[in-house]
């Protein structure tokens, strides 16, 4: 079952807030509209008028129509991505640890980093400007870098060494996909080479791909971002003239979407000698990625069929190693919960960014590296961080602000057709921002028990000229811009 189908980007609203740089000018989002409840109950403190405030929300939202999502069955379990470093692009296999030879990353953050954004997302520490009513900060948050954005406006709520540079894991992937995606039709096919996969390490983590088979664009891609497969990077990489160019294609995107703490060795964000990004950073490469049409099928479908290399002409089912979408390995899916991507390697150990949905509210959050080593911590913190973001929208002063592209956001040409919704969807409309938002949910009916519903939004907006005017220096785009599983 494919639950990504017709998604739309994620935007601003009317109402641009502060420095708001980004609002883009196509349809978006990967979002059920949901009331703003949490998976689990927030682990903060609450005024008694916030707490009945919170009970009303739980009570109608089981009037509306949500996305069930339960445990994956049967399902093998997805391994840790990267590769040795001097072969890029290979990733570890399902229940080895990743082995690469880079060097681990520095224990504390620098004392001063890049202040892109906002001049206190250059300090150490947790950033975070509580006015009244706003709940204090999850104390059980270990991450050596996070950050918490609204999507919406790119106001960044709170943040912890936003621009420490670390290795980013398989989370890297975003900018692969953000680079190279636009570059091939998705139903363009391409019969696999030995040449394409050289270069992949050993136990490199990997979707099935064999070679003299042939695979469409799509399935390709649906095998990169649902089970983080470095045999799809590697092909695809080949397609787009080889690793080396991948690379360096990534490089020079990174700067134009002004991530000035990412540098790109290889094109799966195994561990490299230098390679690093932030949480600042990953957090830049979903918001762009999120712009595009079939990036977002993509990275919020649950389980599709992929072509099964053992038996030609024949496929299997494949699951998203994102728990907080599939709701799988002892962790619980988050309601509202759209994408985008994991990660795990030796030295980043947990990474992932991740953006969700509830009563209107869209976050982003990224976190790296829990210091925590329980099973699952990096999605513990996530739903922390996400259950209190959507409580301190608008009880907050932002400490900073996801930049804009230098040359601002493109129109999504994909066309915004992805595929057929799972069979039973509802569809329900419903109003907001700039009156532009076409919220979809998908029931999960009979399929709440057994299968892992998928989540849609569609959205247009226009990019404001106003938000680009504020930011000093950048000039106004046109009116009309183009042990249990790692991964």
């Amino acid at each position: 079952m494919r639950s990504g189908a017709r998604t739309g980007p994620i935007g601003s609203s009317a109402g641009a807030r502060r420095e708001a740089p980004s609002r883009l000018a196509e349809r978006g989002g990967t979002f059920t509209s949901v009331p703003t409840t949490t998976s689990h109950p927030p682990r903060y403190s609450a005024t008694p008028r916030r707490r009945r405030a919170a009970l009303l929300a739980a009570g109608a939202s089981l009037l509306l129509p949500l996305a069930a999502a339960a445990p994956a069955l049967a399902v093998p379990a997805p391994g840790p991505s990267g590769s040795p470093a001097h072969s890029p692009g290979a990733s570890a296999t399902p229940g080895k640890p990743a082995d690469g030879k880079a060097k681990p990353p520095p224990k504390q953050p620098p004392a001063k980093m890049s202040t892109v954004g906002g001049e206190l997302l250059g300090r150490p520490g947790p950033q975070v400007q509580l006015g009244p009513g706003a709940p204090e900060l999850p104390r059980e948050l270990s991450g050596n870098s996070w950050l918490v954005a609204d999507a919406e406006t790119g106001d960044i709520l709170a943040a912890n060494n936003a621009h420490w540079r670390l290795p980013p894991a398989s989370t890297l992937k975003m900018l692969f996909a953000d680079t190279v995606l636009p570059r091939f039709p998705k139903d363009k096919k391409h019969e696999v080479r030995p040449s394409d996969m050289e270069g992949m390490g050993e136990g490199s983590s990997q979707v099935g791909m064999k070679e003299g088979q042939t695979y469409s664009v799509h399935d390709m891609w649906m095998g990169v971002f649902l089970r983080s497969g470095n045999d799809a990077v590697h092909v695809l990489s080949a397609m787009n003239g080889g690793v080396s160019k991948t690379v360096r294609d990534m490089q020079e995107h990174a700067d134009e979407l002004q991530a000035e703490d990412t540098h790109v060795v290889t094109p799966d964000g195994y561990d490299a000698e230098g390679q690093v990004s932030s949480a600042y950073d990953l957090t830049l490469f979903a918001r762009s990625g999120l712009q595009k049409a079939d990036f977002r099928e993509y990275c919020s479908t649950a389980r599709t069929q992929f072509p099964d290399e053992d038996h030609p002409g024949k496929t299997k089912e494949i699951v998203n190693t994102n728990r907080l979408l599939t709701g799988q390995d002892g962790v619980t899916a988050y309601k509202g919960m759209a994408g985008v991507k994991n990660g795990s390697t030796t030295n980043a150990g947990n990474t992932f960014t991740g953006v969700a949905q509830h009563d209107g509210k869209k976050l982003l959050v990224t976190v790296m590296n829990p210091e925590i080593k329980e099973r699952n911590q990096v999605y513990k913190e996530t739903q922390l961080l996400l259950d209190w973001g959507f409580e301190a929208v608008g009880h907050v002063k932002p400490v900073g602000v996801l930049v804009p592209p230098k040359g601002g956001f493109p129109a999504d040409k994909s066309g915004g057709t992805n595929g057929q919704a799972s069979q039973g969807a509802q569809a329900a409309v419903t109003g907001g921002g700039d009156g532009m938002w076409t919220a979809v949910g998908l029931t999960g009916g009979a399929l709440a028990v057994l299968a892992v519903a998928g989540f849609v939004v569609n959205r247009r907006h226009p990019l404001p000229e106003r938000a680009a005017r504020r930011r000093p220096g950048h000039a106004a785009p046109p009116k009309n811009p183009p042990s249990p599983p790692k991964d």
